[in-house]
């Protein structure tokens, strides 16, 4: 399972989903972390640029180009997450503190 969670410079869980400067990419298989890959994706930049249709393109662009079957964010908007949720990507918000342990979290 590829798990995709927006991170701080500090490996905390940012807050905004479409508004993430940086997220990571994590691996999950046999209930570890086999992998974790931290993109500078420039979506709080971005935000402003195009048309919110445009916005969640660039996003879905990323999560299918990555293969991604799951999001944890702090939250992220109702289109947002009906948007993901269309693409088959299963999404789960309220998340906060370490990025590491909220993602092995997620697997229980």
């Amino acid at each position: 399972m590829v798990v995709c969670v927006p991170v701080t410079a500090d490996g905390q869980v940012g807050g905004g989903w479409g508004r993430a400067d940086r997220v990571a990419l994590a691996e999950v298989v046999g209930g570890r972390i086999a992998s974790w890959q931290e993109i500078e994706v420039g979506w709080d930049r971005l935000h402003e640029e195009g048309t919110e249709g445009s916005h969640h393109a660039r996003i879905a662009r990323f999560l299918t180009e990555h293969s991604v079957d799951r999001v944890v964010a702090g939250h992220m908007g109702p289109p947002m997450q009906h948007m993901l949720e269309k693409m088959g990507v299963s999404v789960r918000t309220g998340a906060a503190g370490d990025a590491r342990h909220v993602v092995m979290a997620e697997q229980n």
